[in-house]
């Protein structure tokens, strides 16, 4: 069988990435300052520079059932025999149930929930992939992505707080306090939601450091196949270089560096960055 793998432009790969492992993606679309971009049409710091003029952050929206159908037929009509579809978290965004409704149109088409975000999804998509590759059939990729959704480690450490304050989801008591004491939080991605993790304290790329150590330390036995650094912006080379010489150093044999999609950033904010990986 042939079997496409697929995801929205959350998956944040480039188009380098997406075509070595034969990724098909949907893109999403957001509103900033009452114009329409589709995501990828700005660059993050465009997109930052706008919301700093403005005031306002971009109003991103689900893909709709429509959209979903008419991009699974066109996938179908290039000769695929099936597709599996990795959605963005079901607890994020209520596009996943969108791309289920539009599944039930076709016997051959099925979703996954990747319960995460960014190059989390990215890293069940491959190893889809990788079985699709193989000559896996459409079942048996779907069961074998699905077992491993809960090993998908994904997390952040943010620069600051001002885009969760824009985005009301913190206090602008939260904000004052983790400016004024210069406070680094780490966002981590479990069961599809974002849930705060531990918190750093002073200079950005020691933070960085920190951050990494913890999380190898504290979400063990990974596979060391392959990991990803995922940034939103960086202002400084060693921001990346720290973070890919601690997954250098813990033994990881493929590591992909990639910049998050403005749908993913503008929640996050400028020179938010992550390491993410499966664990065993």
């Amino acid at each position: 069988m042939k079997i496409a793998i697929s995801a929205e432009s959350t998956i944040d790969l480039t188009k380098e990435l997406l075509k070595e492992f034969d990724i098909h993606t949907i893109p999403f679309t957001f509103e900033l300052n009452s114009k329409e971009y589709t995501d990828g049409d700005l660059t993050n710091p465009e997109m930052f520079e706008i919301v700093d003029k403005t005031g306002k952050l971009p109003k991103t929206a689900s893909i709709n059932v429509a959209r979903y159908t008419d991009y699974f037929k066109s996938i179908l009509d290039e000769g695929y025999d099936g597709i599996v579809h990795i959605s963005l978290s079901s607890g994020i965004s209520s596009t996943s149930s969108n791309a289920i409704i539009a599944s039930r149109e076709f016997e051959n088409v099925k979703i996954v929930d990747s319960e995460s975000l960014s190059t989390g999804i990215a890293l069940l998509a491959i190893k889809g992939a990788k079985l699709a590759k193989e000559g896996k059939e459409l079942n048996e990729i779907v069961n074998t992505l699905n077992e491993t959704v809960s090993k998908v480690q994904a997390s952040f450490i943010l620069h600051n707080i001002k885009y969760l304050y824009k985005g009301g989801r913190c206090s602008l008591l939260a904000l004052l306090s983790s400016t004024a004491l210069n406070i680094r939080p780490q966002i981590i991605v479990d069961k599809g939601k974002m849930y705060p993790g531990d918190k750093y304290f002073g200079n950005y790329n020691r933070c960085v450091a920190k951050y990494c150590e913890s999380t190898l330390k504290k979400f063990d036995n990974p596979d060391k196949s392959l990991a990803f650094v995922t940034y939103s912006s960086i202002d400084n080379r060693e921001m990346a270089e720290i973070c890919i010489n601690a997954l250098k150093e813990a033994g990881f044999e493929r590591i992909l560096e990639t910049t998050a999609g403005s749908t993913i950033a503008c929640h996050c904010g400028e020179m938010c960055i992550g390491i993410l990986y499966i664990r065993k």
